[in-house]
């Protein structure tokens, strides 16, 4: 499944998920002065192993505010929240932000994964890097984040533009590609 997050002028910007059969959806991401909401939930599932909102999307769940999931993917999305608040806030240490996402989930009546200081680091070093191409992109500019089911590693597409990425994931059953398409929508 490939997400493609293109940077618009006014409140939008739009994303276009296209899975491996089926047609393409596109929908637009309020602007928030940070990398798009789901952009932060693909940082956050391409280090956890736990399923959240892309990983219904991509099993051919509908992609919008209605869809609904169980206890697992709704940890996720505190989780995404936790994250987004530490964007828009400043960076906390991980045992309060573990906390954050703990009491988050307590008060929405369901469990928390577990996460660990290490699974905070790795995230946020994925959100880094998301949001250092995200800035660079001008108006009309795109980036592209694949979801497939296989295992990550690193490596560089021959001919691509810009870079293009797989890593190695912890859960080893998902791969996660990004790369910086600059082209005008």
């Amino acid at each position: 499944m490939q997400l493609t997050f293109t940077k618009r002028a006014g409140k939008h910007d739009d994303l276009t998920i296209t899975r491996a059969s089926g047609p393409a959806q596109a929908i637009q991401c309020p602007k928030q002065g940070i990398i798009p909401h789901d952009m932060v939930h693909y940082a956050v599932e391409s280090v956890l192993a736990d399923r959240g909102f892309l990983s219904m999307v991509e099993t051919g769940a509908a992609a919008d505010f209605t869809t609904q999931g169980g206890d697992s993917e709704e940890a996720v999305e505190r989780l995404v929240e936790t994250f987004q608040a530490e964007l828009w806030g400043g960076r906390v240490a991980a045992d309060d932000l573990i906390a954050t996402y703990e009491h988050a989930c307590g008060a929405r009546g369901h469990p928390a994964a577990p996460v660990a200081a290490a699974d905070i680091d790795a995230i946020r070093a994925q959100l880094n890097r998301l949001s250092e191409r995200w800035t660079s992109l001008a108006v009309n500019e795109a980036m592209t984040l694949e979801l497939s089911s296989r295992g990550r590693e690193m490596l560089r597409v021959p001919g691509s533009v810009g870079l293009r990425a797989v890593e190695r994931s912890r859960s080893k059953d998902r791969a996660r590609r990004f790369s910086i398409n600059r082209s005008d929508c």
